[in-house]
């Protein structure tokens, strides 16, 4: 099985290793599943979340896969990536999720993005249980050599606290 590149993807240890690249509202804050007005998970390893507030949190991470081992050549042989990320909202309070994940170049420049359209969670018409999104990169340019993963949301009825979209579980890996 690939290694997920990601540290820290399911807040076992807060949010160490994530850039905070939004912060609104409350603020980011780790909990334990299943959470207030919250939904079990499918997988009982996992047993912290991300939970975001009334206003915009993002957190990032940005792999550098030469600091992971691998070398120029395998990246240039353009081995397929994966990305999935898992999502949920509440029973009581509505909310938005978004995900950007951008292949990048030695200078950061973008070679491939996934940026799929925002999701609007609504509790009174949706099912806001544990949803996975996945994606895998191929047949992109050469010239690999980090990947940005970079994901979050807000509530959307701008209630003080952790209302908002609640995320965990992410992974990036490299086809071996």
């Amino acid at each position: 099985m690939a290694r997920n590149l990601l540290k820290n993807p399911c807040g076992e240890e807060q949010l160490e290793f994530w850039e905070l690249t939004e912060n609104g509202g409350s603020q980011w804050k780790v909990e334990d599943m299943p959470g207030d007005s919250g939904y079990d998970f499918c997988n009982e390893e996992v047993t912290k979340y991300f939970a975001t507030s009334f206003e915009l949190c993002l957190k990032r991470q940005v792999i550098d896969l030469l600091a992971e081992g691998y070398s120029c050549e395998q990246l240039d042989a353009q081995p397929a990536i994966t990305v999935e990320d898992w999502y949920c909202g509440r029973t009581d309070c509505g909310c938005s999720y978004e995900i950007t994940v951008c292949l990048l170049d030695e200078n950061h420049e973008v070679i491939q993005d996934f940026k799929p359209e925002l999701v609007n969670l609504d509790p009174d018409c949706d099912d806001c249980s544990w949803k996975q999104v996945s994606h895998t990169f191929f047949d992109y340019d050469s010239g690999l050599r980090f990947i940005s993963f970079e994901h979050g949301g807000q509530d959307t009825k701008f209630w003080d606290g952790w209302f908002g979209v609640r995320v965990t579980g992410s992974s990036v890996t490299v086809e071996e």
